[in-house]
């Protein structure tokens, strides 16, 4: 792979090469994709979705939202920081095509931004409910209708790759969704491969997927624009990431490892004492001793050795990047960039303290089981609405559920069994926690 096709301005239904050194300076192709995507209507609905805590009243608890956007911030920071090195060791980037260092700070920026565009209500328990719904719940019914690949994408409905189809998608008058340059897309896609063959090797690539069937195609166009490696032969396409994928990857590692504890903290569930102790010996090389114990009450010593641990952890993720950029590359670097952190134990620390007191709490799993209950019913009503079993089953209710939600009628026009479906689960993930709970309460009578 090289930088020239990876750092790609293309975006869907161009008819014309965009050039680096043509663009106007004062607003940017790579800066568009920022602006379009944080004034899209998906990006806005993550105020109101799970991070840490479904439905949680609190102020200080991060949402989808703020963790967005805080994992865009620190991405800026690791792609302006890693585009700089590049640049040195590829002056014609800059010289022949015009790349700049920003260049690199706004595609991360961008794509981190987006990271968690496609995901569920009631966090990874949403994407559960969906694909159990289909796997062993009222959906299995549609098993027959569908290629194996097709049946994949719903029992292991993935966030993914609905953030990819809700990026990308056509809809009625609008083609190629919110049109984001094609490095951007790249960037954001961690998983470069479809759902099939699932979990092939240990590579990080093939972790989860990318894409669904329905944004197949497309995807080709975008790795083929960008020139990404394709990493199998079989009928499955699957490719090597873009390499600032992998600098994606490492600042949405960085704030959920810190900010989700620090969430732990501020929510009690997580001793301050005890928590501080890790913290330092996440930073013990860089702290300053005297201005720590300057600081008078524990928020402040907190907030110090929070952003202690996200610069220290940027400037070493940036480090291993560029110290493996010609095997990532080549295609030859398989494994996230703090898989080769010198505070990977205690990393894993802290990640384990806070699925034990945090992720695994009773006020979590209580609300995700509810969360799955709801998901599970609204995917009953609008399934039923849109493929009905029977004719009886295509009732007045049925055309009052369409009726009430706009979103899902083109569908009625839409043949394939898998379209539809597909359709219906972006749809039921984009709901956010909130509205969950009022179209629950809606369709099953609880409330008028």
């Amino acid at each position: 792979m090289n930088w020239e096709q990876l750092l790609s301005l293309k975006r869907f239904g161009d008819t014309h090469k965009r050039l680096r050194k043509e663009q106007n300076e004062t607003r940017l192709g790579f800066e568009v994709d920022y602006d379009r995507i944080i004034f899209s209507s998906a990006f806005r609905s993550l105020q109101d979705k799970t991070q840490v805590i479904p439905l949680s009243k609190t102020d200080f608890v991060h949402t989808r939202l703020t963790h967005s956007l805080e994992v865009s911030v620190v991405g800026r920071s690791l792609g302006r920081l890693t585009g700089q090195k590049l640049l040195e060791k590829h002056p014609h980037l800059r010289d022949t095509y015009g790349y700049q260092m920003n260049d690199f700070g706004a595609i991360v920026a961008a794509a981190a931004l987006a990271h968690d565009i496609g995901n569920p209500p009631f966090g990874h328990s949403g994407e559960k409910a969906i694909g159990e719904y289909f796997s062993h719940g009222n959906g299995k019914r549609f098993k027959d209708k569908l290629t194996e690949t097709e049946y994949q994408d719903l029992v292991k409905f993935e966030g993914n790759a609905n953030g990819f189809k809700i990026l990308t998608e056509n809809r009625p008058g609008i083609e190629g969704g919110i049109r984001l340059s094609y490095a951007t897309l790249g960037a954001f896609t961690k998983y470069p491969k479809e759902s099939l063959p699932h979990k092939p090797t240990r590579k990080i690539e093939d972790k989860k997927f990318g894409f669904f069937q329905s944004e197949r195609e497309f995807f080709k166009e975008v790795a083929e624009e960008l020139g990404l490696k394709k990493n199998r032969e079989s009928n499955n396409i699957g490719y090597c990431r873009h390499p600032l994928a992998f600098l994606v990857e490492a600042a949405d590692d960085i704030c959920y490892t810190i900010i989700d504890f620090e969430d732990g903290i501020n929510l009690g569930l997580i001793d301050e004492e005890y928590a501080l102790e890790f913290l330092i010996k996440l930073v013990k090389n860089n702290i300053n001793t005297a201005k720590y114990s300057g600081l008078q009450n524990t928020a402040d010593r907190l907030a110090y050795l929070r952003s202690l641990a996200i610069n220290t952890l940027i400037g070493e993720a940036a480090e291993i990047f560029l110290a493996n950029e010609e095997a990532i590359l080549a295609g030859e670097f398989h494994e996230s960039l703090f898989d080769k952190s010198s505070y990977e134990a205690q990393i894993k620390d802290i990640i384990k303290i806070s699925i034990e007191k945090i992720y695994q709490s009773e006020e979590v799993i209580t609300k995700e089981i509810a969360g799955y209950r709801m998901l599970s019913y609204l995917l009953d009503i609008y399934t039923k609405a849109l493929l009905p079993e029977t004719e009886d089953q295509d009732s007045n209710f049925t055309s009052l559920v369409l009726k009430s939600v706009p979103k899902l009628q083109h569908l009625q026009e839409v043949d394939s069994v898998y379209e539809k479906l597909i359709g219906i689960c972006s749809f039921t993930a984009s709901l956010t926690d909130g509205l969950t709970v009022a179209s629950f309460e809606k369709y099953s009578g609880l409330k008028i």
